[in-house]
């Protein structure tokens, strides 16, 4: 819209010859002319000429929105305010202010405002189910982030009583039952299925709810396509055709929210300090909480390039770093919180790397490799992966630089009692399955002077985990729950636990890197997924691969053997660990650095011949019907001996039903061929057989 046509506009107001209708128009028209302050005048003259208007409470939601992307906070905030005053039914204004309290830092004051917007809806029908839907899912999220996980809980099972189909909200209701140890994770209703649940499942929650790498994969792929369609994908940061140039250095782009003190911060701050500068030029997209000091501020300092995109659309981010002629772009967040898949989803480098932050296959047709170990992920599970596995000595970087308090608490600092044996995790509440938790019960039940020492989740989930000890026979009070402290002066008093066990099927990563760093034995078994096998890596790359066990009976056994018999082994474990920090590969970063810059050239090289990997993603739709039927909370169905024989057994009935392509996974052409053996023989044979 041209300025005669704004003055045009304007004077139609000032005359009272401008309808309500016709200023909506005219401010859209501004808008997308780029004129939003244009359009932000119109109304406002508009209001100061029609105050007493019908519709006045829309002029001033409008004109909220065109404030704040203009910049000005509080006067957005004070027109969605002025919205509410005029019609303090419009649910709108009520989750728009809401989010402006938030942003400003009042998180109270935003729930209180999503609870009197809830308050003031009428009967549910129509636009108001929406509203109240969205009003229900803020309050929900605001309660997850201040650990008020039974409150959200409570606010999403109203949200799906609305409606149950929700996809973003039965995500979040798994990941808050989770979060509070409550078994089972799922329970059907009426209006919800079990396999309609866990087919729902954010894949991270899939990590923790079962070892199941099939399901992991399926919920994955079902994620991505829902969160980025390929026909909502723009093309024009598309460079997957792009050449990579070898006449320069390779160019490194890291996409993460975590460069901070958060776990994957700490394990990667020292690899950007590592890289070889001359063979790589690191850049590093940024996209978390506001982050400037610490570790982050180390990492920022070390990287060549930093680039906040948390401002950036994923079009902007896309096309920075497509500008900035990135070779291979890392993923290190996957399907954690704050990522951007969306980023990902526009191809803005020729090749797209899954590698540290998620424990697990992205299902996605744009991640053209996953990095692991040998031990990760063996040569037989590389099926379980849409990626192309590439592998590293170890997996894992860390940080040999980490701070480590001076001063050493003593067992009664941190409310120890001296002489017990002290069993401990220190691994997140969502971690911790009813099975896990048996295997801890059934270790302490067999050495009365043991204890176990855990984080301190909050009041509620020790309760429930103390009830659950008593339950399996155990007294509650020898569950011992750690308050959370400064990251230097928790390393500080891991040397104070006797022997750190693991969770399965997600299990301990920096949490046992740190205990090892510390000299504490981490004693583990591995499963089938990704997540369960992690920490098996670690302790084998420590130089203790006895203390990773085939299975959860070995677990039990060396548990119990370590708490009691060999305690010598114990000691002598302590020492190991102490003396190989040096020279073990774990904590070697120099030798990942330069491995995972050979992995860099290899994947530019295969490239190069146009040879880059394409994603596997046949028949996912259909393994995801068959692992979300499973009951995970009846059945550890990592525990099955023939895993796959499970998953054949439910792809076979689907194909009976409509044929399924092979896919070179469990679903491969002999079992086709088994399978309509199996329905040409008579069912007299067939049951004989």
């Amino acid at each position: 819209m041209s300025d005669s046509n704004f003055v045009t506009a304007l004077q139609k107001v000032t005359t009272g010859d401008l309808p309500f209708g016709d200023l909506i128009n005219a401010a859209q028209r501004l808008t997308q002319a780029g004129q939003a302050d244009q359009a932000r005048q119109l109304y406002q003259v508009w209001l100061a000429m029609n105050g007493e208007h019908p519709f006045a409470f829309i002029a001033h939601f409008n004109c909220s929105t065109l404030l704040a992307q203009l910049g000005d906070a509080a006067g957005a905030e004070a027109a969605l305010r002025a919205a509410l005053q005029k019609n303090p039914d419009f649910a709108p204004a009520h989750i728009n202010l809401g989010s402006a309290l938030e942003r400003r830092g009042a998180a109270g004051e935003a729930v209180e405002q999503w609870k009197a917007g809830l308050e003031r809806m009428a009967a549910v029908t129509g636009d108001a189910i929406e509203y109240k839907a969205t009003l229900l899912k803020q309050i929900s999220r605001l309660m997850t982030d201040n650990q008020r996980n039974a409150d959200a809980e409570s606010i999403l099972a109203q949200c799906l009583d609305l409606n149950p189909e929700q996809r973003d909200v039965l995500e979040q209701y798994a990941a808050v039952r989770l979060a509070q140890c409550k078994w089972p994770i799922v329970e059907p209703t009426p209006k919800l299925t079990r396999k309609a649940f866990v087919s729902r499942f954010h894949p991270l929650s899939t990590c923790a709810y079962a070892d199941d790498p099939l399901l992991q994969l399926a919920t994955a792929y079902r994620y991505v396509d829902a969160l980025t369609p390929p026909d909502a994908i723009p093309s024009a940061f598309d460079r997957r055709d792009a050449r990579i140039e070898p006449s320069r250095r390779l160019r490194i782009g890291y996409v993460s929210s975590d460069l901070r003190a958060h776990a994957v911060g700490y394990l990667m701050a020292q690899l950007f300090e590592a890289h070889d500068a001359n063979a790589i030029e690191v850049f590093i997209y940024y996209c978390g909480i506001p982050a400037d000091a610490g570790v982050a501020q180390r990492i920022r300092a070390s990287a060549e390039h930093w680039t906040d995109i948390r401002a950036l659309n994923d079009d902007e981010a896309a096309a920075r770093i497509a500008a900035d002629g990135i070779d291979i772009l890392v993923d290190v967040n996957g399907h954690t919180r704050e990522a951007r898949l969306g980023v990902f989803a526009r191809r803005p480098a020729p090749v797209i790397v899954n590698w540290l932050g998620y424990p697990g296959t992205m299902g996605s047709p744009y991640h053209h490799y996953i990095v692991a170990d040998d031990w990760v992920i063996p040569d037989a599970q590389e099926r379980y992966f849409s990626e192309r596995v590439l592998r590293l000595p170890c997996y894992q970087p860390n940080d040999r630089k980490r701070v480590v308090a001076e001063r050493a608490p003593s067992r009664a600092d941190a409310g120890l009692p001296e002489e017990a044996f002290v069993f401990c995790c220190f691994n997140a509440a969502h971690k911790i399955t009813r099975y896990a938790f048996a295997r801890w019960m059934e270790s302490l039940r067999a050495t009365p002077d043991s204890v176990l020492w855990l984080l301190d989740y909050n009041d509620e989930t020790n309760a429930r985990l103390r009830a659950s000890a008593e339950a399996a026979g155990v007294s509650g009070g020898r569950l011992l729950f750690a308050k959370k402290i400064a990251n230097p002066h928790h390393l500080a008093r891991y040397p104070l636990a006797d022997l750190f066990l693991d969770t399965v099927p997600y299990g301990a990563h920096t949490t046992a890197s740190d205990a090892l760093w510390m000299g504490v034995p981490v004693l583990t078994y591995s499963g089938r997924c990704f997540a369960a096998r992690v920490c098996g890596s670690l302790v084998r790359a420590a130089g203790l691969p006895e203390l990773v066990c085939d299975n959860a009976q070995a677990f039990v056994a060396r548990a119990i053997a370590l708490a009691t018999s060999d305690k010598a082994d114990l000691a002598g474990y302590r020492a190991r660990l102490i003396a190989n920090r040096d020279t073990c590969t774990l904590f070697d970063i120099a030798l990942l650095a330069r491995a995972l810059e050979a992995l860099y050239a290899g994947m530019a090289q295969t490239h190069a011949r146009g040879q880059t990997p394409t994603p596997m993603l046949a028949n996912l739709e259909a393994y995801l019907a068959v692992g979300a039927a499973f009951d995970h909370d009846a059945i550890e169905i990592g525990a099955i001996e023939d895993y796959e024989a499970a998953y054949r057994a439910g792809l076979a009935a689907l194909h009976r039903q409509r044929p399924l392509m092979p896919d070179g996974r469990v679903w491969t052409e002999d079992a086709i061929a088994a399978c309509q053996n199996s329905a040409a023989q008579p069912p007299g044979r067939r049951s004989a057989a």
